[in-house]
C-alpha cells in the first residue's frame, strides 16, 4: 500500500513523502501511530498544496542535509575486530556501531538511516550508506583491520620452546654437578684404600 509520512520515520522516509509500506504494516502501525496517511487522491491533493506552501521550509531542510553530507565528506571510520586465518573476522559490525562512532566524530545519525554495502565478515573496505535527506545518500567507508590470532599463538609457542629449552639446560647442569660429586667421592674412596695398604704394609718392615 502507499502512504504519505505525517513525521520522519527512521529506515523507512521523510516527512511528506510517498512511500509503500507492507499492508500490515501501514494499517496496525503507522496510521494508529499518527505517521502517515493513505495516500488516496484527498490526501495527495492536500499533500500537493502543502508541498507548494513549504517549497521554502523544504529546500532550508534539503541544505542542512547538503551542508551535513559535505561536512562528513570522505570520513572513514577504522574499526579493529579479532581475526584469524584468510583475514576473516570474529564478532560484527552493526548500524549501532557505526552510529555511535559517527556521533563520537560529531554526527548525530540514526541507526535506521545507516546501511552497510555488504555483512563485516573478513578485513578490508565497505561502503556505509546514509540517508541524510530523501534526495541525499551520502557514502562513507569503513576500514576493518584485524588483530591476526595466529601470529599470537606462534609468539607464544616460541616462548614455551625456550622455557622447555631452559629446562633441558638446567638438567644438564645438574647432571654435570652429580657426576663431579661422583668423582670427588671415587677419589676420596681411592686415598682411603691406598691409606689402609699402608698402615697394612708398616708391620711387616717393624718384625
Amino acid at each position: 500500500m502507499e502512504v504519505i509520512l505525517i513525521k520522519d520515520v527512521p529506515g523507512l522516509g521523510f516527512q511528506d513523502e510517498k512511500v509503500i509500506v507492507k499492508d500490515g504494516y501501514g494499517r496496525n502501525y503507522l496510521i494508529p501511530q499518527g505517521l502517515c496517511v493513505l495516500a488516496n487522491k484527498s490526501n495527495s491533493k492536500i499533500l500537493e498544496e502543502k508541498l507548494k506552501q513549504t517549497v521554502k521550509k523544504q529546500e532550508e531542510v534539503l541544505k542542512t542535509a547538503q551542508k551535513i553530507a559535505k561536512k562528513i565528506g570522505d570520513l572513514v571510520l577504522e574499526i579493529k575486530l579479532k581475526s584469524g586465518s584468510e583475514d576473516k573476522v570474529f564478532g560484527s559490525v552493526t548500524t549501532s556501531h557505526i552510529a555511535k562512532m559517527l556521533d563520537e566524530k560529531g554526527f548525530e545519525i540514526d541507526k535506521r538511516n545507516i546501511t552497510l554495502s555488504s555483512k563485516v565478515n573478513s578485513t578490508g573496505e565497505y561502503t556505509i550508506f546514509i540517508k541524510l535527506h530523501k534526495d541525499i545518500t551520502h557514502e562513507i567507508t569503513l576500514n576493518v583491520t584485524g588483530t591476526n590470532i595466529k601470529k599470537k599463538k606462534k609468539a607464544s609457542k616460541k616462548k614455551k620452546e625456550d622455557i622447555s629449552d631452559e629446562s633441558v639446560k638446567n638438567s644438564e647442569e645438574k647432571i654435570s654437578e652429580k657426576e663431579k660429586s661422583n668423582t670427588k667421592k671415587d677419589n676420596k674412596k681411592e686415598e682411603t684404600v691406598e691409606d689402609k695398604s699402608e698402615s697394612k704394609e708398616d708391620p711387616e718392615k717393624k718384625s
